[in-house]
């Protein structure tokens, strides 16, 4: 039995924009938009009858802004997959919007190709951000390194496996280029993933990014 169609609800207040997306998505053979809100309060009160597997979340809306509606929809259901599609690339919101649990940021900026990588990326249980923006985080962190942190804490210790997989991570790899580049199993690398997640004490790539190169475990 073939698998259903991803199922996607957008939430944007402006109404053409929706209707754009939801044009483009209708073209795609493993997606479909079930729920469109104008702001972070309707789709709130939408999300308890929807089975859905995708948001597509705006930042600045009337009523709920996306960090707050991001935040409580993932209290409400901690699988749901949150995309940011934002015109915003300014460190404070892409910050806030990770913190808040996205799994995926994209400007509206980007195209249709771009869009679709990051739906099928966070289907797969990973994380997608644009290289935009991360090299925007990688340019603010490298600026901005100190304060480092505590001296008197003692820096986790990661074994040279776990090292070799960060730094791919911080490449911008894949799990499957990173299995590929280190002639391990896609299993093996998931799982050196999720050591480095609970030795570190992030959520997700992202941040996992940001920790390696605050406390100096890659260089830019």
């Amino acid at each position: 039995m073939l698998r259903d169609k991803f199922k996607i609800v957008l939430v944007d207040d402006h109404k053409i924009f929706r209707e754009g997306l939801i044009f483009m998505i209708s073209k795609l053979k493993d997606f479909e938009v079930i729920g469109q809100a104008s702001n972070g309060n309707t789709f709130l009160k939408m999300i308890n009858d929807l089975d859905v597997d995708i948001v597509i979340m705006d930042i600045s809306m009337p009523g709920m802004n996306g960090i707050d509606a991001t935040q409580k929809a993932l209290d409400i259901n901690p699988d749901l997959k949150i995309i940011a599609l934002t015109m915003f690339c300014d460190e404070e919101y892409y910050y806030k919007m990770v913190q808040a649990g996205v799994s995926g940021y994209v400007l509206k900026e980007a195209g249709k190709d771009e869009l679709i990588e990051a739906l099928e990326t966070v289907v797969s249980g990973e994380n997608y951000f644009s290289q935009k923006i991360l090299h925007n985080i990688l340019m603010s962190l490298d600026k901005a390194k100190s304060p480092k942190v505590d001296p008197d804490k003692e820096k986790v210790k990661l074994t040279k496996r776990e090292s070799e997989v960060l730094t791919l991570i911080c490449q911008g790899l894949s799990n499957s280029e990173i299995s590929d580049k280190l002639c391990l199993s896609l299993r093996t690398i998931e799982g050196h993933k999720s050591n480095l997640f609970s030795k570190t004490g992030v959520k997700n790539s992202i941040s996992l990014v940001m920790y390696a190169i605050k406390n100096d475990y890659v260089k830019i």
